[in-house]
């Protein structure tokens, strides 16, 4: 076993010499293999190995006889040590999460503080190949991506350092076999013995009829589970690029905006990352009943060629699609859109969403989408800037007859969220001049004793 550890080490770079690293030990056969094993290694690699243990208080004498095994073996061998006990039972009452997620959280807790405690390069966890197997078997039957069937890490990040599992190339055979050869009397938790717990059924039912078919099976697993995560970091990584030539994000990061054009070009594969990790940009957790419905509810809204459709998706964000854009973003709270301003002459005013209207008298000049100019003799003044209301209609600049505001934005293809919010300018007596930026009214007569009044819309962009 050791020179296969060895060789899984160099060939996956997980420890350098010189070293400060963290076991992670139960007391169990895994930890105390992985222990034994670090020990022998601390002269020639010149390591410095700290044994951390935990009690979670989940087996009463039980488990604090485990957590004292561990530091008399420690003290035997010669090797620091740092335990806690863990109150997991009040814990998970308190937040009301399952016995197995409450002691990973504050175990994985306790390490990180440990971590920065000695400044460990290294958190070292006692995973096996038959953990591998295992943990493959489950995803298979629960995970609903590729990403979620990526199996334990040989190495990640954590805590300023690492974690790395340098037993995930051998069985759990190997690992008592080598537990006896160097006379190592590990503790044994009884519930591991329990089927009731899934990891136990697949290790007890499952793993045992794959082997009679395959007893290379953790290594054909491994191999599995490593061309998978690196296919997986690809793909995250180009996706990352995607998101970023195809979406623009709101000021506080709360609203999403994709080109739809821009994005069906890309692979089906990195669409489908790229929307997961828009998803995680704009939440500040993901929400537990996101699932893969809500990513089927996506695809379809960008397959669609009908204009606007809006879809809900949990924690209230709104995913919508207006035309050539998906558009994800958290309504600003319950109140009512609407406004309704004077506007001064020569004056300006600020609308809620940071845009500026201005008005000032000058002399008549060619207009484009941003101005608007009316003849002062022949409006009612002041002059008013309001959202729309039910009935209004527009009497369009060289046409016969009016036409629905309602009409306008969709010809013009203006998002239906920001419709209620978009600034429509009347004159004193109701009438509508100009749908700012977008279409305006009959032009008035000028004559040559009154000047323009000019009317200049700075839309915010956001």
């Amino acid at each position: 076993m050791k020179q296969e550890v060895m060789a899984f080490i160099k060939k996956h770079q997980l420890l350098k010499e010189g070293s400060t690293v963290l076991a992670g030990v139960s007391g169990g056969p895994d930890s105390m293999a992985l222990l034994h094993y670090l020990s022998t290694l601390r002269q020639e690699w010149g390591l410095k190995v700290v044994a951390v243990c935990v009690d979670h208080q989940l087996r009463g004498e039980e488990s604090k006889d485990d957590l004292e095994y561990v530091r008399d073996i420690c003290r035997e061998w010669g090797i620091p040590f740092k335990g806690a006990s863990l109150d997991v039972p009040s814990y998970k009452r308190r937040k009301q999460i399952g016995t197995q997620v409450a002691a990973r959280t504050l175990r994985y807790r306790y390490f990180a503080e440990q971590m920065e405690a000695y400044r460990a390069d290294y958190l070292a966890l006692g995973h096996h190949s038959d953990d591998q197997v295992e943990t493959l078997l489950m995803s298979l039957v629960r995970a609903g991506s590729s990403s979620s069937f990526t199996g334990i890490p040989v190495k990640r990040e954590f805590a300023g350092g690492s974690i790395i599992r340098p037993l995930l190339t051998v069985t759990k055979e190997d690992i008592e076999a080598y537990c006896k050869e160097h006379s190592i009397y590990p503790r044994r938790d009884p519930s591991n013995e329990e089927i009731n717990y899934t990891r136990n059924f697949y290790r007890k039912q499952v793993i045992p009829l794959l082997k009679q078919k395959n007893r290379n099976i953790h290594t054909t697993v491994q191999h599995l589970s490593e061309t998978i995560q690196e296919d997986d970091h690809y793909l995250w990584a180009e996706a990352e690029k995607a998101v970023k030539n195809t979406v623009e994000w709101g000021e506080d990061w709360k609203q999403a905006t994709l080109e739809i054009p821009l994005f069906r070009k890309y692979a089906p594969a990195l669409q489908r990352r790229a929307f997961h990790l828009i998803l995680n940009y704009l939440y500040d957790k993901l929400p537990k009943d996101l699932s893969y419905i809500h990513e089927e509810h996506f695809f379809v809204l960008l397959k669609k060629d009908k204009g606007n459709i809006q879809i809900d998706f949990p924690g209230k964000l709104k995913v919508e699609k207006s035309y050539g854009k998906i558009v994800f973003y958290f309504p600003r709270g319950t109140q009512d859109p609407s406004y309704h301003y004077t506007l001064p002459t020569p004056g300006s005013i600020v609308l809620p969403d940071g845009s500026v209207i201005r008005s000032y008298f000058g002399e008549w000049e060619e207009s484009g989408d941003s101005f608007h100019y009316c003849c002062s003799s022949q409006v009612a003044l002041p002059i008013h800037i309001r959202t729309r209301q039910p009935g209004d209609r527009l009497s369009l600049r060289g046409m016969t007859g009016t036409k629905k505001l309602k009409d306008i934005f969709i010809d013009e293809k203006v998002p239906r969220k920001e419709r209620e919010h978009w600034p429509v300018v009347t004159d004193n007596d109701g009438n509508i001049l100009w749908l700012a930026g977008l279409r305006k009214g009959q032009a008035p007569c000028r004559t040559a004793d009154t000047s323009a009044i000019h009317i200049k819309y700075e839309k915010r962009d956001v």
